[in-house]
């Protein structure tokens, strides 16, 4: 199992989140797009939550700023965490707006938070799991989703809490982070997302 849990770490990795959010508000939202309005809004987002910080992290590297993409170091955590609230700041500013994708909007303000909060601890010397803020807020958008929408996600949620789990514990099998560290990046996650709910239900 030691061997197996790992593998979770780099499939939930944080940089797959906003994607995964995404794709969960388009499938459980009633929003109607045509097929070009989904090829932009998915373009956008995998330009500027993925392809841009992929290329970031191997610029960073190059310069020493950073050893891998686990962000072991809690001095190697500023720049990416500085450089992923500024283009979620973009993303919801420029795309994700508002009046265009509300809940998608409260989801990506949400992690903005979380975000911030995650760096201003770096300056307590406290290494939030920035793994269990991406995957618990994603678990909590899909609550709020299916409570909005009246939609039966009993199973989905199900799964989502135990991928919870299984991240956590790949963590520590990893040895990227203690218990505190664990429950301060879940606590940093749920509660943006639960404090905007009331924007959205």
């Amino acid at each position: 199992m030691k061997k197996i849990l790992p593998f979770f770490s780099y499939l939930f990795h944080p940089i797959f989140v906003p994607l995964l959010g995404t794709v969960f508000y388009v499938l459980l939202d009633s929003i109607y797009l045509t097929t070009a309005q989904y090829l932009l809004l998915f373009l956008q987002i995998v330009i500027i939550t993925f392809l841009l910080p992929i290329a970031f992290f191997y610029l960073l590297r190059t310069f020493g700023k950073i050893d891998s993409v686990m962000l072991s170091e809690i001095s190697h955590r500023k720049i990416p965490l500085l450089l992923h609230i500024m283009l979620l700041t973009v993303l919801i500013n420029k795309s994700i707006t508002l009046d265009r994708f509300p809940l998608l909007y409260c989801f990506f303000l949400g992690g903005i938070i979380s975000a911030v909060l995650a760096f201003l601890l770096l300056y307590a010397k406290i290494k939030a799991s920035i793994h269990m803020i991406g995957i618990s807020a994603l678990t909590v958008f899909i609550i709020g989703l299916s409570l909005k929408n009246e939609v039966n996600t009993v199973s989905l949620v199900a799964f989502f809490v135990i991928i919870n789990g299984l991240v956590a514990s790949s963590r520590l099998v990893m040895k990227a982070h203690t218990n505190k560290e664990l429950l301060i990046g879940f606590v940093c996650g749920t509660l943006p997302q639960l404090g905007l709910f009331y924007l959205w239900l």
